[in-house]
């Protein structure tokens, strides 16, 4: 498992050493591989194993390039190979062994001697189940839902349920843009509820599954004589071929019989230029499109969303739980919640089942991880101060200062214009795909 260089001879204690070494990696809770300057395996723990499937003799021999299914400017071991700069914190979906989507968080570091790149290694963090969580809807509470039971404060998620009223009495189809966990599934299914007259049903076709199954069973659907709100749940995750066939059963639909309610989730022209939506898909739906917004750029609404969960917990469950301290919701508008709601109400099951008899939630109650977190997310934050040269102050080269000032200034723009990309870019004087490429750029140097 281990390649060791330049050792002439082992001590008694070096050999103990390496056995803890060894007990230790193989026994961790985080993934770690390593390769050499050629790209070869040299050590692959047991929690890797796990996550990928492989063994230790399958991949020694090959380049990970012939292992995965990446190109190799998507992998973060290589691009560290390749740069000699650390890369933390960083998303990566990839196929396993069994052909199975696995999602890691990578901290990945170059190994350096003599200012020579050895190798690269990296510890990752499989979270496979939680982006599964995470994809899923929001708790419904076992009622039927509607507008009004929409804890919201900001403008944003106001305008979004005005719009998606709007729908519901033209009875045309929607498209809802946003990102997983922004709540796309509870407003498809409210406008379904304010139908009038309601459809029979509401029915919900997953693309991420399989797609011809997908296709076959709104098929059996459109055979009964019932009438449907039919929710497609990420259209950009089914093949061309299959959405060209789904346009051909949508446009034979009968007329005002069915509600067609389709969602992606990034901007639908960055999505039809990268190949992963058809033009004539989006047209069907582009009558009437409503984004919602994510948490980062509405965090107004996580105040009522957090005094409605514990309110529905007294209500169900008979809990003690009235509320958070200031510390807390001091915290919880520090972050910038990537999973959005589905990943806020994740957390405040989390630690509300560890809860006994305690009335308000304090900031030791909170997970370390989600401390850690945030704490990290802090330090990268820039003061404008720290644009202004003073005298003493050390020195970063231009290339990591004019990195860091472009972030400040983009990020504070997207804040001006509440996270829309269009009117950001068009304030910066740049075209959209222009600003989406420098955000990519911005968050892998980061």
């Amino acid at each position: 498992m281990f390649e060791i260089f330049e050792v002439k001879q082992l001590t008694k204690e070096d050999n103990i050493l390496i056995k803890f070494y060894e007990f230790a990696i193989d026994h961790v809770s985080v993934g770690i591989h390593a390769i050499d300057h050629n790209g070869y395996t040299i050590l692959y723990n047991n929690k890797m194993k796990e996550i990928e499937g492989y063994k230790i003799e399958d991949i020694s021999d090959r380049s990970i390039l012939d292992i995965f299914t990446f190109n190799q400017s998507e992998s973060t071991l290589l691009r560290v190979l390749q740069t000699g700069q650390k890369v933390l914190n960083v998303k990566q979906t990839y196929w396993n062994k069994d052909g199975h989507e696995i999602t890691t968080i990578n901290d990945t570091f170059p190994i350096i001697e003599n200012n020579e790149i050895k190798g690269a290694i990296e510890f990752a963090r499989d979270i496979t189940s939680l982006e599964k969580l995470i994809y899923q809807p929001l708790r419904r509470y076992g009622e039927p839902l509607n507008f009004e039971m929409f804890s919201v404060a900001s403008e944003q998620m106001k305008n979004v349920i005005n719009n998606a009223k709007k729908a519901a009495k033209a009875r045309i189809p929607v498209l809802l843009i946003g990102e997983s966990g922004t709540g796309k599934h509870l407003v498809a299914e409210s406008i379904h509820n304010e139908l009038n007259p309601i459809n029979d049903e509401f029915v919900t076709l997953f693309s991420r599954r399989n797609p011809q199954a997908t296709l076959d069973k709104l098929q059996n659907y459109l055979k009964t004589e019932k009438s449907y709100t039919l929710f497609f749940d990420r259209i950009e995750y089914l093949s061309l071929p299959i959405q060209q066939k789904l346009i051909d059963i949508l446009n034979k639909l009968p007329a005002g019989k069915h509600l067609i309610i389709g969602s992606i989730g990034d901007d639908p022209i960055d999505l039809i230029s990268n190949g992963k939506l058809l033009k004539d898909l989006y047209y069907y739906f582009a009558s009437l499109t409503i984004t919602i917004p994510p948490l980062r750029a509405r965090k107004d609404d996580i105040q009522p969303f957090v005094t409605d969960y514990f309110s529905r917990l007294r209500e169900r469950f008979a809990s003690n739980i009235e509320g958070i301290s200031d510390d807390v919701m001091q915290y919880f508008l520090q972050y910038d919640w990537p999973g959005n709601l589905k990943e806020l109400e994740l957390l405040l099951d989390e630690f509300t089942s560890m809860m006994m008899n305690e009335k308000i939630v304090t900031l030791e109650m909170l997970p370390l991880h989600f401390r850690f977190k945030v704490q990290q997310a802090n330090e990268h934050i820039r003061n404008p101060d720290f644009f202004i040269v003073q005298p003493n102050q050390e020195l970063l080269p231009l290339e990591d200062y004019m990195r860091e000032a472009e972030n400040y200034y983009i990020q504070n723009v997207l804040n001006i214009f509440e996270g829309n990309i269009t009117k950001t870019a068009q304030a910066l004087g740049m075209s959209r795909q222009n600003l989406q490429y420098r955000l990519r750029k911005l968050k892998k140097d980061s």
